[in-house]
């Protein structure tokens, strides 16, 4: 992309032509670059979790981490193994649930912030106890959030277990302890292997990195507006 093209469509600072320039990474850090693509490519291969359920969680992650390129990619590659459009949703559901159960999970931190808690250790597993509080100061509102929330990993088109295989790879990207540690255990208890969760963890590890490298595009953009 020339430095006029770029100036041209400055306003617009996603476009999916953009993406055609990632390869100009393998130019600038060549070594770095296939490292990288090695690494995603054996992250959402085929292994203890089919390459089916895999892009189900790069798609998921994808919608945490924000990536409109990611998205579009992961889609992609989701309908061509063989994602219906019913479980492409509920897997974004899952997305939105861990997403927004991320934010009012550290709302017990909060709890401890404003009370001034003299504690030093910030996380605690005894502080999610705190988490019924805002049950007491916004009701309706809680109430709310528990009843989508338990829906949303209920068994349906997907089953638990792929939902809280989903649920933990978005819990990484989203770096909220508590609903790792919840997520990991309703994983286990619906059946999943130690190695399927490292699978898991392994493709949000990939996207969220691919969600950097996919950004890059814009700085090259901005680098050359």
């Amino acid at each position: 992309m020339s430095q006029e093209t770029v100036a041209t469509n400055q306003e617009a600072l996603y476009q999916k032509s953009y993406f055609n320039r990632l390869g100009e990474l393998g130019d600038l850090a060549p070594d770095t670059f296939k490292a990288f693509a090695q690494f995603d490519k054996a992250a959402l291969a085929e292994g203890k979790l089919s390459r089916k359920l895999k892009e189900l969680i790069a798609i998921a992650v994808a919608h945490t981490t924000g990536c409109p390129y990611c998205i579009e990619v992961h889609v992609k590659a989701g309908k061509t193994e063989g994602v219906t459009k019913e479980e492409l949703s509920e897997a974004v559901l899952v997305a939105t649930a861990l997403k927004a159960g991320s934010a009012i999970a550290h709302g017990v931190n909060a709890l401890n912030a404003y009370d001034e808690t003299q504690d030093e250790e910030l996380y605690k597993q005894s502080y999610f106890n705190r988490l019924k509080e805002f049950s007491a100061l916004n009701d309706d509102i809680f109430k709310a959030f528990v009843d989508f929330d338990t829906l949303s990993l209920k068994d349906n088109i997907l089953s638990v277990k792929e939902k809280e295989l989903i649920a933990v790879a978005v819990a990484h990207t989203t770096g909220c302890p508590y609903c790792i540690a919840i997520h990991t255990k309703g994983a286990k208890k619906a059946g999943v292997t130690k190695e399927e969760l490292a699978e898991s963890i392994f493709v949000a590890t990939a996207l969220k990195a691919g969600s950097a490298i996919a950004h890059s595009v814009n700085a090259l953009n901005a680098y050359d507006s």
